[in-house]
């Protein structure tokens, strides 16, 4: 592009997201595959902590139970001990048969295409090469860069990599915000070059799913056109309006076989697509069928091994995602539990089953709860709810600022019961 002048913020960014409409419709994909980009890209979030090799590998075997079959394990051109844990994890998944296909990130230089490479032979495991370079508009005016010069060094950086005896995914960053044209440039350029798989990278969470079906529409159909039918293409999103997950469901509806994400949704900024979000909602839409009871312990181990907590009120996996002290909520999932009907007591109150996560309904007592709570409570907790238990819990809950923690209404219970019947002793005058 030309680089002289000041440009129209028009000229610098190109929304997908403004073109005609296109139905923006969640039909059930074809293929899903879910490529793990925790070790990599959730790594260079701001405030996590860079894991040992030890946790790296802990958290690498989390990923089979929930159905991950591909993960980006390291930028091995970064440092020498970067790549030293790629050479180890790709041991890992060789010596323990685990059923993951590694891949590692690289810019279109030699710089990190030969680290990828000295990773696989060492390793004696094939890994996959995404390499990747901008594309918007927005980028070229800041790098200096034009079209044919990135046209050629992508041409290059494939070749290179393909004539190496590596396969190459190729990635264009800031996909989301780039001309029909020049993404048309690029990617016939990488696939002319030997690349395998074609990755469209919402880079900076522009993407609103319409948007995101119609890049995925362009690029399936402008590879076609040109011979290359059949392609495998990615999504790589990010978070920044929180559109990540609905982005990641439309990019599979409209073709994309394989999309990325992170445990937690850790990344840059603020993080990229949640991955264990993305795989909840494909079990409940029905389009994959995998066992998600240990989906808890895949973000577990992630939010040990980066410092990244999880908040209470996260979905699905947060500490309050199936918790209610309201008592007109808690009294219909009471009621449902009454009837003996597990299933009901979990939809009555929730899109998402608890035991989808291997996990269950729970009913705690708080300021905004009724009779309906506390009774619950005392049942699911061995008590017999008399009359004079159900009425100090509740009245205590009431004068509270929090739910009580069940500590606490044990406690409730200790102290009524010592006052009932005092315990016989001698005081002894000072």
């Amino acid at each position: 592009m030309d680089n002289t002048g000041d440009p129209d913020i028009a000229d610098l960014i190109f929304d997908w997201n403004e073109l005609a409409p296109r139905s923006c419709t969640l039909d059930p994909p074809a293929e899903i595959i879910l490529n793990d980009e925790t070790l990599r890209d959730g790594l260079q979030g701001p405030s996590v902590l860079q894991p040992t090799v030890e946790q790296k590998q802990v958290f690498l075997r989390s990923l089979v139970p929930v159905g991950v079959t591909c993960a980006d394990i390291g930028y091995a051109g970064a440092s020498e001990g970067l790549l030293d844990d790629v050479v180890t994890l790709a041991k890992t998944i060789a010596d323990e048969h685990l059923p993951i296909e590694p891949n590692c990130a690289g810019r279109t230089h030699v710089h990190d295409i030969d680290p990828i490479r000295e990773a696989q032979e060492r390793s004696g495991v094939a890994i996959q090469a995404a390499l990747f370079i901008g594309s918007s508009p927005i980028r070229q005016w800041v790098e200096g860069w034009d079209i044919p010069t990135l046209v050629r060094i992508t041409e290059e950086a494939v070749g290179y990599a393909v004539k190496a005896g590596m396969d190459v995914m190729f990635v264009t960053e800031d996909t989301t915000r780039a001309r029909g044209e020049d993404i048309e440039a690029l990617y016939l350029a990488a696939a002319n070059a030997g690349a395998s798989r074609f990755c469209i990278s919402d880079t900076v969470g522009q993407a609103t799913p319409g948007g995101v079906q119609r890049i995925v529409h362009f690029l399936a159909e402008q590879l076609s056109s040109h011979g290359f039918d059949g392609t495998a293409i990615d999504w790589h999103g990010h978070r920044d309006r929180g559109l990540d997950v609905v982005n990641a469901l439309a990019a599979l509806s409209a073709g994309a076989t394989r999309v990325h994400g992170c445990a937690l949704g850790i990344g840059e900024r603020v993080g990229n697509t949640a991955l264990d979000l993305v795989l909840v909602n494909v079990a409940l839409l029905g389009w994959k069928q995998v066992d998600l009871t240990r989906l808890p312990e895949y973000c577990r181990v992630a939010s040990e091994m980066t410092g990244v907590a999880v908040p209470n009120n996260y979905p699905v996996l947060g500490e309050d995602a199936f918790a209610t002290s309201t008592g007109v909520h808690a009294a219909a999932v009471a009621k449902a539990y009454t009837k003996g009907d597990a299933w009901l007591a979990d939809r009555v109150y929730s899109a998402v089953p608890a035991s989808l996560v291997g996990r269950r309904q729970h009913i705690s007592v708080g300021p905004m709860s009724g009779k309906s709570n506390v009774l619950f409570w005392l049942r699911e907790h061995g008590f017999d709810p008399t009359p004079e238990r159900t009425e100090a819990i509740l009245e205590a809950a009431k004068h509270t600022s929090h739910v009580l923690a069940d500590e606490e209404a044990t406690h409730i219970i200790e102290a009524l019961e010592a006052a009932a019947h005092p315990a016989s002793s001698t005081l002894v005058p000072r």
